[in-house]
């Protein structure tokens, strides 16, 4: 901890800074090797393709709605290595492993900020905790996705990311379509909390176009100016808003129609739970199944879907005694259970021509 200056014009509500440890540090502890690196480009390039309408296989983002539990991190990507080999005719798998987590108004904010889950906020520990997370699962053969929340945090993770959310509540920042469009990954954004898509459009455009940005250098954490070219693989995430779901073929309609004028790409992925799924979760395979309708109908803009699933369904308050916490269930989010969410995709896989 640095010692804090004081005047009655400057940091008056600052308790304390702790000084973090460089990307380039975490990096080098924790690196990514040849191997992991290979992966995680074969993976990038797997679904810009999908975006791209350059393969006709489904985008399939599967997993818990955050991780707070390293062991059941590993145990449900084994699941989802499974699920993947069975699938890949049809579908490339890229396991959820979120972990920062918008917050309404308080709450968790995930694992990298408070790994402890107990308020301590060891943030230095959470983002080697996530980044040897994200290596393991992407050495176990599974694509991972997350969300990029603070703009800091993928200086020190994004090499193991395949693809990246922009969530509702941030696609109209300046300052996250500004990281977007120097991210290395393909980039979704989500239609805003009350169900405006032209919010997330406005963010396309704007993360395709050069930005000039404040950030940390990875080599030696320095404030620096970084100068981006525009990332050209944003989408639109479709995730229901105030107004009810918006994954109909009418919505779809409307939303191609949309892009097409804004001169962007008219793929999207809709998001199965959150307004969509009326945060029921047991209602994700039901969208699926809409999904797989539009898809044999011949629809070409739908890529990909999102599914927030976990071993067991439902969720849980984090527990003052964390002894009390119960295994494989959500801390955020209600999910869907496994056994549903292996039941519905292969369904799907079966059902799609």
């Amino acid at each position: 901890m640095k010692n804090l200056e004081k005047t009655k014009v400057f940091n008056v509500n600052i308790e304390r800074i702790d000084e973090l440890v460089t990307p380039k540090q975490i990096r080098e502890e924790i690196p990514a090797g040849d191997s992991v690196t290979n992966h995680v480009y074969q993976s990038r390039e797997a679904v810009k393709k999908i975006i791209n309408g350059e393969d006709s296989r489904l985008l399939a983002i599967i997993g818990p709605c955050s991780i707070h539990d390293q062991e059941l991190a590993y145990h449900y990507a084994e699941k989802i290595s499974q699920l993947r080999e069975q699938v890949k005719d049809k579908m490339e798998i890229v396991m959820r492993v979120y972990f920062e987590k918008p917050r309404t108004s308080t709450g968790w904010k995930g694992l990298i900020n408070d790994p402890h889950l107990n308020g301590s906020f060891h943030v230095e520990e959470g983002l080697r905790t996530a980044r040897r997370i994200l290596k393991t699962i992407n050495m176990m053969g599974v694509p991972c996705a997350t969300e990029m929340l603070d703009p800091l945090v993928p200086q020190y993770i994004a090499d193991f990311v395949t693809w990246t959310a922009i969530g509702a509540r941030t696609t109209e920042s300046q300052t996250h379509r500004e990281m977007a469009s120097g991210l290395s990954m393909p980039v979704g954004f989500k239609n805003a909390t009350n169900g405006d898509v032209t919010v997330a459009i406005n963010a396309i455009k704007s993360s395709i176009s050069p930005h000039s940005f404040l950030g940390v250098h990875q080599e030696d954490g320095k404030l620096s100016v970084f100068h981006t070219n525009g990332n050209p693989n944003c989408h639109v995430v479709l995730r229901g808003g105030n107004g009810g779901p918006n994954y109909s073929e009418e919505h779809i309609k409307g939303y191609e129609a949309e892009l097409e004028k804004a001169k962007i790409k008219t793929k999207m992925i809709i998001d199965c739970n959150h307004a969509n799924s009326g945060k029921d979760p047991y209602k994700q395979p039901a969208i699926l199944e809409e999904i797989t309708r539009q898809k044999n109908l011949g629809n070409k803009s739908v890529v990909g879907f999102m599914v927030e699933g976990n071993i067991y369904g439902g969720s849980q308050a984090i527990p003052e005694n964390l002894t009390e916490l119960k295994y494989g269930i959500s801390v955020t989010d209600d999910c869907l259970d496994w056994e549903n969410t292996e039941k519905a995709v292969l369904e799907m896989f079966h059902d799609l021509k």
